[in-house]
């Protein structure tokens, strides 16, 4: 199945573990790089920890990097959620139920917009599109899941259950 797929609880899909591979583009000067790690959707409280961790290679760089976000669900009557940061800062917004998300992030001086897209029960591509005076990116990420059954069992059209998220 090619997507977009429509995932009606992006709690319950994301949960798991995911390979992460990333492209990194610094517009303004030419420079790429790389990302390769894992990402891991850990139940918690009724939402999930993001953990990222992996190698980074940019410019003169090659080393460990990691990051962590939380995604928690939206409020009643929203299927969407809420990805923040550590310390509760509002990243995004995560409504998968078409398939797709979009959202935008202002973190001055720059502008940060995310495009998620389910391709298939078992990978998400995302990217961040960076621009304003301090920074010009293209941040491109691929998500797949680990272990990932061809397509799952579901609770009615389209919806992925946790077990086959897990």
């Amino acid at each position: 199945m090619s997507g977009p797929v429509p995932v009606p609880d992006p709690i319950a899909f994301l949960a798991g573990t995911w390979s992460t591979r990333r492209q990194l583009l610094d517009r303004s000067t030419g420079t790429t790089g790389t990302f390769s790690g894992t990402t891991t959707f850990t139940p918690d409280g009724g939402g999930l920890r993001w953990d990222e961790e992996g190698t980074v290679c940019w410019a003169s760089f090659r080393g460990p990097a990691t990051r962590s976000y939380r995604i928690d669900p939206g409020g009643p009557g929203d299927t969407g959620a809420t990805v923040t940061f550590p310390d509760g800062r509002v990243l995004c917004h995560l409504d998968l139920r078409s398939g797709t998300a979009r959202d935008e992030h202002a973190c001055s001086p720059d502008t940060y917009r995310v495009h998620f897209t389910v391709t298939a029960y078992g990978t998400v591509d995302y990217s961040w599109d960076v621009t304003g005076p301090a920074k010009d990116h293209l941040l491109t990420t691929v998500l797949t899941r680990t272990g990932a059954p061809s397509a799952p069992s579901t609770d009615g059209p389209g919806a992925p259950t946790p077990q086959d998220a897990a």
